[in-house]
């Protein structure tokens, strides 16, 4: 009998990329898609798999929707990467946040606890809990926790809630603590997502400036592709535990810009960039850099694809597809 799979967050980034996963490996995969809605399943189209999902309504923030699902599908491993994750719509949307990336997690270990305490559960977490700690050097399991934001601050309850129901109810719950990571299924309100389309935009004509924020932020981006698989060996241990995943390499936004324009075969790119305060986050972090290191340890797990090369694959995929829509 196949295993089953409960995955939250399913016309998101991850949530295809971990049900791709997921099914190369045998696995009979449920999908959360938020009911009263009008769900964009583009991304699960992208990877192809979009007819190899069974789609479930429903919402995380809902206790009494989660113990149905919980008692009716009794999976074997859930993984939930429903989130409100756009850092700085946090702010304006901060109890909205909480809701989801807070209670919502609450809910959801509730009733594992309640109706089938054997489930093997993976909470999506993030770099942003570090906020601006330990800049000076990496961000890895035993460093200090200082969000700053709404977002980093929902997500750092959801975090000890997770330690907390492992510790007292003996549950295999395990924190992924995330640090950036893209594709070309990543929304476009993600700076990383904002450059790739708007440089292939440049590139066929059908805009002249692309407008960002803070070009000296620097960031750990990997590839959701290669991070998933790290999320999967996180469930298929003996014991839970909670891994930092990244790349260990740090970039700033003018690095993406430079490879973005270089894929695009475009030079001289300041000429196409504005800078609009609008789009600096209230308190910026300026430096975030991790160590996998446990995860390599532990779970065999390290990074394949570089930075160039996503990039570069991002942006090929943006040319493409505004390339269909213009004929």
């Amino acid at each position: 009998m196949k295993k089953i799979a409960f995955v939250t967050g399913m016309t998101g980034q991850d949530g295809p990329y971990l049900a791709k996963h997921l099914l190369e490996h045998d696995y009979k995969v449920y999908g959360l898609v938020k009911r009263y809605s009008n769900p964009n399943l583009s991304n699960l189209a992208y990877l192809g798999i979009e007819d190899d999902v069974e789609l479930i309504t429903g919402d995380i923030t809902d206790d009494a929707n989660m113990n149905h699902l919980m008692k009716s599908l009794r999976p074997n491993e859930f993984y939930n990467l429903a989130a409100q994750s756009f850092v700085g719509a946090s702010w304006e949307l901060n109890k909205q946040t909480s809701e989801v990336n807070a209670i919502g997690v609450l809910n959801i270990l509730n009733a594992i606890v309640g109706h089938n305490p054997t489930t093997k559960f993976y909470q999506a977490s993030t770099s942003e809990l570090y906020g601006n700690a330990n800049t000076d050097g990496t961000q890895d399991e035993n460093t200090p926790f200082h969000p700053r934001s709404p977002y980093g601050v929902s997500k750092l309850y959801a975090y000890w809630m997770t330690v907390n129901f492992r510790e007292s109810y003996s549950l295999h719950a395990s924190n992924g603590i995330l640090f950036n990571h893209e594709s070309p299924i990543r929304g476009k309100e993600f700076v990383t997502r904002k450059v790739t389309d708007g440089v292939a935009r440049i590139k066929l004509g059908l805009a002249k400036k692309l407008t960002l924020g803070n070009l000296d932020a620097r960031r750990d981006w990997g590839f959701a592709g290669d991070f998933v698989e790290a999320m999967y060996q996180m469930v298929q241990q003996d014991e839970a535990g909670d891994y930092v995943v990244c790349t260990g390499v740090q970039h700033s936004i003018r690095e993406l810009l430079t490879h973005a324009f270089e894929t695009a075969r475009i030079t001289d790119w300041e000429q196409y960039i504005e800078s609009d305060p609008r789009f600096k986050r209230p308190a910026e972090l300026h430096a975030l850099h991790g160590s996998y290191a446990k995860a390599e340890k532990v779970l065999g797990w390290k990074p394949t694809t570089s930075f160039k090369d996503m990039v570069a694959l991002m942006v090929n995929e943006d040319i493409k597809r505004l390339s269909h829509d213009l004929r």
